[in-house]
Order: structure tokens, then C-alpha cells, then sequence
């Protein structure tokens, strides 16, 4: 038995565990570190920031969720931390579509063709693949590693990924880089990081339209 359940084991079930727990410690961990060493960090110039975005580009993936990245990267930089986001996010999509390309993504598909229900209503979503992809970004409350995966296991094309990924996250990632270029501390901001009225309204809305407009699509594809 215990065979069995080691068989239907992949590697897209495993990295889905792990981008779903890992991104909750590294954000402490990464709070902790941003807190402890607020001074050291106002020192970096730019090659430091370089280098910092090249490694979160990479943590991205499945580690750094990009939202918390944002309020840091806003604190320390304000609104020249709107690049590096970019790049972070975008790299984070290539880096999982690429560990998707090396593990076992045609076992994912044939599994999804032993469920008629499953690959009926992926085959019918998905000429409605960016819509669903930017209203999956747009929600601050699924965590970025995962959707990016199932994406890539899905077989949405890449560009539409990139496309909707970009349009879908911008306007978190500019709340987030606001909300971290206005706070006063560090400390304060990751500890509270929706504290003011019009943050939480507008991530409320966010959360709703996201809602919204996954139910829209999916209703579509059902009937």
C-alpha cells in the first residue's frame, strides 16, 4: 500500500506542497531579518540591490512571495523598487514554467484525461486562459508559486501567463510598494502591513473582483 501511495506521488504534487507551506516561514523569516537589520539594509547601493534582485528572482519561485516583496523593496527604495519587482515576478514565472518543463508534466496530463469532468472544463476555459490567469493574479490571497504552477501544468501558454501574470499582479505589487514607501518603520510595516482604511478596501476589492471574475469565467465554461 504504502508502494501505491509512493507511486501516485509526482513531482508536481510535491513541489505543490511546497510552494504552499515554504512561502509561510520564509515570510517569517524574511520579516525577522528586515526588522533585525533595518540599519545594514539603508546602507546598500545599487550593486546590492542588484544582486538582492537577481537572488529574489530566483526565491520567487516558490520561496519570496512577491507581495512581501514589495512592501520591503517600497520601504527601503519607494517607487524605484517598481523595475525590480517586475523582473521579480516575471522571473518567477519562467523559473517554475522551466522546473515544470524538467519534471513530470505529461504525467499531469494524462492523469487530467483519466478525469473527463477536469479536462472538459480545462479544454473549455482555455480559450479563456489569460482572463483566468489575470483574475487568478489579481487576488492577494493565492499564494504566487502555486498558481504559477498549475498554470504551467495546465498547458496555458506561456505568453499568457506572462501577460496575465503581469497585468494581474501590477496592481497589488504598486499597493504593496505604496503602502511600503509610506510607512514610517519597518517593524510596523510587516508586522501590520494593511493597517491603513483605504489599503484594506482596496485589497477587499481586489479579493472580490478576483472572485468575480474566476466565477464569470469558469460559469462560461460549464454551460
Amino acid at each position: 500500500m504504502n508502494k501505491a501511495i509512493l507511486q501516485k506521488i509526482t513531482g508536481p504534487a510535491l513541489m505543490g506542497v511546497v510552494l504552499s507551506v515554504l512561502p509561510i516561514v520564509f515570510t517569517s523569516v524574511l520579516t525577522y531579518y528586515a526588522i533585525a537589520y533595518e540599519s545594514l539594509v539603508n546602507t546598500f547601493d545599487g550593486w546590492a540591490w542588484l544582486l538582492i534582485t537577481v537572488i529574489c528572482t530566483v526565491t520567487s519561485a516558490g520561496l519570496t512571495p512577491p507581495t512581501i516583496l514589495a512592501l520591503i523593496f517600497g520601504y527601503f527604495l519607494g517607487w524605484e523598487a517598481v523595475f525590480p519587482l517586475v523582473v521579480i515576478n516575471f522571473g518567477g514565472i519562467l523559473f517554475i514554467n522551466l522546473l515544470v518543463r524538467w519534471l513530470d508534466h505529461d504525467q499531469f496530463l494524462r492523469f487530467l484525461n483519466r478525469q473527463p469532468k477536469a479536462q472538459s472544463v480545462l479544454d473549455r476555459i482555455r480559450d479563456k486562459e489569460l482572463e483566468v490567469i489575470f483574475f487568478a493574479k489579481l487576488s492577494p490571497i493565492l499564494p504566487f508559486g502555486l498558481t504559477n504552477l498549475l498554470f504551467a501544468l495546465s498547458g496555458a501558454s506561456l505568453k499568457n501567463i506572462l501577460l496575465g501574470g503581469f497585468l494581474g499582479m501590477l496592481p497589488r505589487t504598486l499597493l504593496a510598494i505604496f503602502t511600503g514607501h509610506e510607512a514610517r518603520e519597518i517593524r510596523t510595516l510587516l508586522e501590520n502591513p494593511q493597517q491603513g482604511i483605504w489599503g484594506q478596501i482596496v485589497i477587499v476589492a481586489l479579493i472580490l473582483v478576483s472572485i468575480f471574475g474566476l466565477w464569470r469565467v469558469v460559469q462560461k465554461a460549464l454551460k
